[in-house]
């Protein structure tokens, strides 16, 4: 395991939500033997007008400076990483025109540098390794301006056009050449960087097994007739609203149950019409094993495209962690799982798929789902990429001793 280290992770998402992120689960691991800062997604002066309004919620003290932006957060393991809210930037993604973005883009790095170099000064973090988690846009202008060591891109997902429009695909790119090593969660996302930085390495999602163990099965549902499937997980583009639809009008006796974050409305529509459809909202990490522990089945339909070809989906462990069987469309090629999990390329098979497993399910199956989830605990995931980033920092210390 590393030791000793600083490390200030550009992220693009935020530590506190209702779902799981492999970027605090790495991190809040790593931190009980190196010095993390957490930069949490810059919100926009937009954010902070609604969020007055009551219409979002942001930490607008904190973003405004009127409480500290730099707080101590606790980690389930009793470490501590140090999280920092950004000043509010302006609000820019919308604008076409290149040179005026640029010219407002280069107001908020300017911001966004201030801040992380003020943080730096004060908690005396020397040579910095700087990890950017799926955020090229503020990773990119910030090399070389913070005095790091080292600087690494954590990508988990292929990046899309819905917040930085089509620009963010370049800014990736030449993101991807500039870093000094690469770290993913696919192997396809690997095999995509690959072509940018030859040091390009994957470590895979992994589950908090301590949490999950203690609502894990142990035989197989006894009612026979109200079998009932679930699906954790944002409701959004990704979703095959085709292929759950067929199953559920086809599987009237079958419940099935959908929680989490909606963001896209046609789920909704197209499938609360059927009686043996609800939907629940998001619900807290920790109340996750007990909730999927209730299900014969778990589903995860993503559509089969070029996107969701990047996914290596977080609740694929979970469910196996308390011995719940999964159905899932052959969105990605995830070949960890192909004798554990049953995957589906059309919308009949995954019906099929969905009998069967309904039908067929036993102790054994339990036991060894579980087996499988335990191998791919957080813990050794957090080892594996702290191991990658010491190799990154003794690689980057040989090639400035030789120059």
């Amino acid at each position: 395991m590393m030791k000793g280290k600083n490390i200030i992770c550009i992220s693009q998402t935020t530590w506190h939500g209702e779902f799981t992120k492999s970027t605090v689960q790495l991190l809040s691991l790593l931190a009980e033997h190196n010095k993390i800062v957490f930069v949490e997604y810059p919100f926009t002066l937009k954010d902070v007008v609604m969020s007055l309004l009551g219409k979002q919620k942001a930490q607008v003290s904190r973003m405004l400076g009127l409480k500290n932006r730099l707080k101590d957060e606790k980690t389930e393991n009793g470490a501590v990483v140090k999280h920092l809210v950004m000043p509010p930037v302006l609000p820019i993604d919308f604008i076409e025109n290149k040179s005026i973005f640029k010219t407002l883009f280069g107001i908020n790095t300017y911001l966004y540098k201030r801040q992380l170099l003020k943080v730096i000064k004060k908690q005396s973090l020397t040579n910095p390794i700087i990890l950017t988690a799926y955020n090229p846009m503020y990773g990119l202008p910030m090399i070389g301006q913070l005095k790091e060591f080292l600087n690494v891109y954590y990508c988990y997902d292929g990046m899309d056009t819905r917040r930085h429009k089509s620009r963010i695909f370049n800014i990736e790119k030449e993101f991807c050449t500039k870093v000094d090593g690469i770290i993913t969660t696919s192997d396809f996302l690997n095999s995509e960087k690959k072509i940018f930085n030859k040091n390009s390495f994957v470590v895979k999602n992994g589950v908090d097994y301590d949490l999950f163990a203690p609502f894990a099965k142990t035989t197989v549902s006894k009612h026979t007739n109200t079998k009932k499937i679930g699906y954790i997980g944002t409701l959004d583009q990704r979703f095959d609203i085709d292929m759950v639809e067929h199953a559920v009008k086809e599987l009237p006796n079958v419940t099935f149950e959908f929680t989490g974050y909606l963001l896209n409305k046609a789920i909704v529509e197209r499938l609360s019409k059927y009686p043996n459809v609800s939907f629940f909202g998001p619900i807290k990490a920790n109340e996750v094993p007990k909730l999927l522990a209730k299900y014969d089945l778990g589903i995860i339909p993503y559509l089969m495209n070029e996107v969701n070809k990047n996914i290596y989906p977080l609740k694929i462990n979970e469910y196996l962690a308390v011995g719940v069987p999964v159905v899932m469309s052959a969105f990605a090629n995830l070949t960890d799982f192909e004798n554990i999990v049953n995957v589906a390329d059309t919308k009949d098979q995954f019906k099929q798929h969905i009998i069967n497993v309904l039908k067929n399910d036993n102790k054994s199956l339990i036991k060894e789902r579980i087996a499988f989830a335990k191998q791919n605990s957080w813990d050794g995931r957090a080892k594996e990429f702290g191991q990658i980033l010491e190799q990154f920092y003794k690689d980057k210390a040989q090639e400035k001793s030789l120059t």
